[in-house]
């Protein structure tokens, strides 16, 4: 028998995050290209995780959010 499928609150949550990471990086008026220097990530991974198609581990995300100045919860509650 197939496992059933995740609730729907956790299959939002890659976009929930995404969300967060555009407003912050939008709120500190800075592009995908600097945010992509100072984190040392590639752009079209930081653009895939801010449009909620990638899901992404938690290097990344402290990455961002340090660049960012912002603390991880942020980006993630």
């Amino acid at each position: 028998m197939p496992p059933e499928p995740p609730p729907a609150r956790v299959l939002d949550q890659p976009s929930a995050v995404g969300d967060r990471i555009r407003t912050a990086r939008l709120e500190a008026a800075i592009t995908l290209e600097t945010l992509a220097e100072r984190t040392g990530l590639d752009r079209k991974t930081i653009a895939r995780t801010e449009s909620g198609t990638h899901s992404t581990l938690l290097d990344p995300l402290l990455l961002s959010a340090r660049a960012l100045g912002r603390p991880l919860a942020d980006l993630v509650w």
